[in-house]
């Protein structure tokens, strides 16, 4: 569990460094960046590593009806991701949400949660939909009042639900190259 708590708690530090210390963050120029990439590359290898070998409490199991809703939040959460990734104009959801990308990923962890009641998924997607949450109030408070951006043309829209359908299948895919079985 310990790996499991440090690996989410490096990514929590390589996330908000820019926003709670912008100061040293931007002395740091460039090359913070690379240091910021392999900090959240360690991260993710310390979470993967830490919640496989975790050992905890399980409150709830995997139940078809939650599965269900799994999936379904998946293929939004994936959408999001995708409304997130349009420069300029943005698909209908980039219009409507100021943060597509975090609250796809918010949507990702309470997918999880709902599918994996034990103790190192509340750390892992606990603690992450908490960082989800954290960072889009800090964003919110430094950045001010949103501006909506301008609609994009409906061709990308298709091009976002097309890539959303791609990219959870490949998501599927490596679930079953895991083990896991995503729908059930």
């Amino acid at each position: 569990m310990t790996l499991l708590i440090l690996g989410v708690a490096l990514w929590w530090a390589a996330h908000l460094f820019k926003r709670l210390a912008p100061g040293p963050r931007a002395k740091l120029g460039e090359p913070g960046k690379g240091l910021v990439t392999v900090l959240l590359i360690i991260s993710v290898v310390l979470m993967v590593i830490g919640y496989r070998g975790a050992d905890g409490t399980v409150y709830w199991g995997r139940e078809p009806m939650w599965v269900g809703i799994n999936n379904i939040l998946m293929v939004l959460a994936i959408y999001c991701f995708a409304a997130s990734g349009a420069k300029g104009a943005k698909v209908w959801l980039g219009t409507r949400l100021r943060h597509p990308q975090l609250t796809g990923f918010s949507i990702w962890a309470v997918a999880h949660l709902l599918v994996n009641g034990d103790t190192p998924s509340f750390v892992l997607f606990g603690g992450l939909l908490v960082w989800a949450v954290i960072e889009v109030l800090i964003i919110n408070a430094q950045e001010g009042p949103w501006q909506r951006p301008p609609r994009a043309p409906a061709k990308k829209e298709v091009v976002a639900i097309i890539m959303t359908l791609i990219v959870t299948a490949v998501v599927m895919a490596i679930h079953y190259a895991l083990g896991v079985t995503p729908w059930g």
